[in-house]
């Protein structure tokens, strides 16, 4: 699933990249659009890829110490 995300983010990325740059005619007004659009993107596959995730295994397991801590027992979970 993360090969797609990357796979699409770079090839879109790579396709503003000549607008981003100010080539070709009328360029002035479509080069903050693709500085925007890279931008975002840059951002959206950041928090998809890597901080999402993290966040999810950082809380599973302060809810797992948490769990410990009161005396419940530890939910099994298939990996």
């Amino acid at each position: 699933m993360n090969h797609v995300i990357s796979m699409t983010t770079f090839s879109t990325i790579l396709g503003m990249l000549p607008i981003a740059l100010g080539f070709g005619a009328g360029a002035e007004l479509r080069q903050p659009m693709a500085v925007a659009i890279i931008g975002g993107l840059l951002t959206s596959s950041l928090l998809s890829l890597i901080v999402v995730p993290v966040l999810y295994s950082l809380l599973e397991d302060v809810w797992d110490g948490l769990l410990q801590v009161f005396g419940r027992r530890k939910l099994s979970r298939k990996r």
